[in-house]
């Protein structure tokens, strides 16, 4: 699977070392809010509020250069609001990818 990375957020900033850590800081501070918010709303099976996380989240996917993530993501995304939970798992990967990227680097 494919590993996060800066491609993205360097092409949008070009040089901008600042700008692209003040991206970096926002991603380090909002992430792990979402993805509690995910847990929970997915825990108490609550799939529509899950859906809505998953939309916040597929943002900083994107962000992360993860295109594979972010395909999976969306049909994700659409998928909790049928109640389907298959990609779950899948997702979950994705998440501790992001994770062990913004605070283990």
């Amino acid at each position: 699977m494919e590993e996060p990375n800066l491609s993205f957020i360097k092409e949008i900033a070009g040089d901008d070392i600042s700008f692209q850590n003040s991206i970096l800081d926002i991603l380090r501070k909002e992430f792990p809010t979402e993805v509690e918010d995910y847990n929970r709303n997915f825990s108490e099976k609550k799939y529509e509020e899950a859906s809505k996380d998953v939309h916040k989240i597929k943002h900083k996917v994107s962000l992360l250069a993860l295109n594979k993530g972010l395909e999976i993501a969306t049909e994700y995304e659409n998928q909790l609001l049928e109640r389907n939970i298959e990609l779950h798992t899948s997702f979950i990967e994705i998440l501790n990818k992001i994770h062990v990227y913004l605070y283990d680097n």
